[in-house]
């Protein structure tokens, strides 16, 4: 799915419930024109900063995360570990790639406990 598709399923489905979501009302919430949001569900524009893709997360209640990837973008921290020591996450990534969830989880549960 197209982020600006992602962006216009997750605010319509809040505007079902609460007229509050209009394009319009999240837009100034979030701090951007209404237009520029209309034509990023509508796949017009790009997706925009991080920071305005955060805004956005955080007025629909989504994963900053989730619309971070569907924009083609990584968070800010997240660039900054990698740029750290890019060889051992670049083989990390390639090694998890086709994992599944549960073995992934485990490893992240491992590592956040210190279970080495």
């Amino acid at each position: 799915m197209e982020f600006g598709e992602y962006v216009r399923q997750a605010r319509e489905a809040h505007r079902a419930k609460d007229r509050a979501y209009s394009v319009r009302q999240v837009a100034r919430r979030v701090g951007i024109e209404p237009a520029y949001l209309s034509k990023i569900e509508r796949g017009e524009q790009p997706p925009p900063s991080e920071a305005t893709i955060r805004r956005i997360a955080e007025d629909l209640k989504e994963d900053p995360d989730v619309l971070l990837a569907l924009a083609g973008k990584v968070s800010a921290d997240l660039r900054e570990a990698i740029c750290k020591r890019p060889q051992v996450f670049a083989a990390l990534l390639r090694e998890l790639k086709d994992a599944p969830d549960h073995a992934i989880l485990r490893l992240v549960r491992e590592v956040r406990d210190g279970n080495w």
